[in-house]
C-alpha cells in the first residue's frame, strides 16, 4: 500500500480533534482490513507526537507474548519500557496498537493506562468475527470508537486531482437544487464511472494513481479479496458457518432482478436462523454492507425492519467490480449494456450512505414496488431511486409511495446520469452528488428547559 498515507482522509481531521488537549481517553479505528487505518493513524502520531511507537500483533506476534500476563498498567508499561526504552518520553508519547482483535486482554487493560495517563494511546481494530464484540464491551468512557471505511467519492475524487473549489461548485448545486456546469458534471459523470471501477480501497487507489493500470488495480484488488477469505478461513475454523459461500455469492445476488439474498442459493433448504451468525460475522467484519427491508416507510425506519429479509451489498464497489472479473472494467468504460449496471451503482450507493452515518434501508411492497434506498433525517423519511439508466424519469415505486396518504412522505430524491433538476415533490441529482448525502450529527448537549413550578407547593397563606 505504498503512498496510501499520502491519501487525504475526512478522518484525519476527527483524529486531530478527539486528540486536542489530551482528552484523557484512548481511541480506537475499527473497518474493514485494508481501508487505511494503520496508515492514517501512522500519519497523524507522527505529525502530532515527539516520539510514536507503533506494536502490531499481525506482523509482530512476539508483542502479544510480550503483553500476556500482564496484572495492570504498572506491569503493561514496566514491559513497554523494558522493549522501547528511551522513546517512552511521559507526555510527549503516543502508543499505537495496531491489529488488537490479535491482544483482546490488552483492551480490557486500556482503562488503567489512560488512567495512568502518561502517555497517549491509539488503536485500531478489524472487524473480525465474534471478536468485535469483546471490543465493543471495552471500559466504556475511557476509549471512543471511529469507524473507517473506504474511501468515499468526495475523497476518491480530490485524490484525481479535483480542486475543492469544484467540489464546493458542486455543493453549491446540490443544495441550491441548481444544475450544475455542463462541462465540469460530464467530467464528473466520468470520474464516477471510475470510481466503479477503482473503488475506494487506498492499495488499489495509490496503485491507479501511480500507474493509471487497471490491470494492475484488479491485481491490488484481487489480493485483498484473497486476504479477506484468508481472514475468513482462519476465524471461521471453529464455528464452522458459511462465510466464504455468502461472501462469494454477493456478486451474482446483487446481479439478480430483485437483488434480495436468496438462500436456496446457499442451500436447497437454507433456513435463515442457521445463516444468521454469518451474515451478523461479515457485517462485523466490515466486508458486507447489508440493506434491510422495511415494512413501512415511517419514522422510525428501525421499528419496522425486517431481520431475514435483507441485500448484502460489498464494502467497496471496486472490490465488487474484481469479484465480477470478465474484463468488466473495459465493460463499464464502454457503457456495454450487457453488464446490470444497476447492481454496480446501487452498491456505490449503499457504501457512500453507511460511509457518511446512514442505517441502510429499503422499502419492497407487492402493491406499491420497491425503493433502493430510505433514509431517516430530522424526523422525516426520504426515498432514494439509484437510476443507471437514461429512463431515470421512471419511478413507478416512489410515484406510488409520495402519493400514499398514510406515509406523509414530502418528497424524494433520484440520483441518476442526468444533471440536477427539481420536478414536482422529486429532485434529479447526478449520481456522484451522493458525496454530499450526510447524516446530521447531534450536538453535544440537548438542553430542554422548562419551568414545572406550578407544581410546587402553595405559598404561605395562600
Amino acid at each position: 500500500m505504498g503512498g496510501a498515507a499520502m491519501l487525504y482522509r475526512k478522518i484525519y481531521r476527527q483524529i486531530e480533534e478527539f486528540y486536542r488537549g489530551r482528552p484523557g481517553k484512548a481511541l480506537m479505528l475499527v473497518g474493514a482490513r485494508q481501508v487505511g487505518k494503520s496508515y492514517i493513524a501512522r500519519e497523524f502520531c507522527e505529525a502530532h507526537y515527539e516520539s510514536f511507537i507503533r506494536m502490531d500483533f499481525i506482523e509482530n506476534p512476539d508483542y502479544i507474548r510480550a503483553l500476556s500476563g500482564a496484572a495492570g498498567a504498572e506491569e503493561i508499561l514496566l514491559r513497554l519500557s523494558a522493549l522501547f526504552g528511551d522513546r517512552m518520553i511521559p507526555g510527549k508519547t503516543i502508543i499505537f496498537f495496531d491489529e488488537v482483535q490479535e491482544c483482546r486482554e490488552l483492551i480490557t487493560q486500556i482503562k488503567y493506562l489512560v488512567q495512568d495517563g502518561t502517555y497517549d494511546y491509539i488503536l485500531s481494530g478489524s472487524l473480525l468475527g465474534t471478536v468485535f464484540r469483546d471490543i465493543i464491551s471495552a471500559p466504556v468512557g475511557y476509549m471512543d470508537i471511529f469507524r473507517m471505511y473506504p474511501m468515499d467519492f468526495e475523497e476518491f475524487a480530490l485524490a484525481n486531482g479535483v480542486g475543492r473549489n469544484v467540489i464546493d461548485a458542486l455543493r453549491g448545486s446540490f443544495e441550491a437544487r441548481t444544475p450544475a456546469d455542463p462541462y465540469i458534471h460530464e467530467r464528473m459523470m466520468q470520474l464516477f464511472e471510475l470510481y466503479l471501477i477503482v473503488g475506494g480501497m487506498p492499495a488499489a487507489v495509490s496503485v491507479y494513481l501511480a500507474t493509471k493500470n487497471l490491470r494492475r488495480v484488479s491485481d491490488e484488488q484481487n489480493a485483498i479479496l484473497r486476504l479477506y477469505r484468508h481472514d475468513i478461513s482462519r476465524y471461521d475454523a471453529q464455528d464452522r458457518l458459511y462465510l466464504n459461500e455468502i461472501f462469494d455469492l454477493i456478486p451474482s445476488e446483487l446481479n439478480e432482478k430483485n437483488k434480495r439474498f436468496i438462500f436456496k442459493n446457499l442451500h436447497e433448504k437454507a433456513r435463515f436462523d442457521k445463516y444468521y451468525d454469518s451474515f451478523l460475522w461479515l457485517k462485523n467484519a466490515g466486508v458486507a454492507l447489508p440493506a434491510y427491508v422495511v415494512d413501512e416507510p415511517k419514522i422510525p425506519l428501525l421499528l419496522s425492519k425486517s431481520q431475514n429479509l435483507f441485500k448484502l451489498f460489498s464494502n467497496d464497489v471496486g472490490l465488487l467490480a474484481a469479484q465480477y472479473g470478465s474484463e468488466i472494467q473495459l465493460r463499464i468504460l464502454r457503457h456495454e449494456t450487457a453488464i446490470n449496471f444497476g447492481s454496480v451503482y446501487e452498491n456505490a450507493a449503499a457504501q457512500e450512505l453507511a460511509a457518511h452515518g446512514y442505517q441502510l434501508y429499503y422499502y419492497n411492497s407487492k402493491k406499491l414496488g420497491e425503493l433502493d434506498f430510505l433514509i431517516e433525517e430530522e424526523e422525516k423519511v426520504y426515498p432514494i431511486e439509484i437510476k443507471s439508466g437514461k429512463d431515470y424519469y421512471r419511478h413507478n415505486a416512489m410515484d406510488n409511495v409520495l402519493g400514499h396518504p398514510d406515509f406523509g412522505i414530502e418528497e424524494g430524491y433520484v440520483f441518476c446520469g442526468g444533471n440536477v433538476e427539481a420536478r414536482g415533490r422529486i429532485t434529479y441529482f447526478p449520481i456522484y452528488m451522493l458525496m454530499f448525502l450526510k447524516k446530521k450529527e447531534l450536538t453535544d448537549e440537548i438542553l430542554f428547559e422548562t419551568d414545572f413550578s406550578d407544581l410546587g407547593d402553595p405559598a404561605p397563606g395562600a
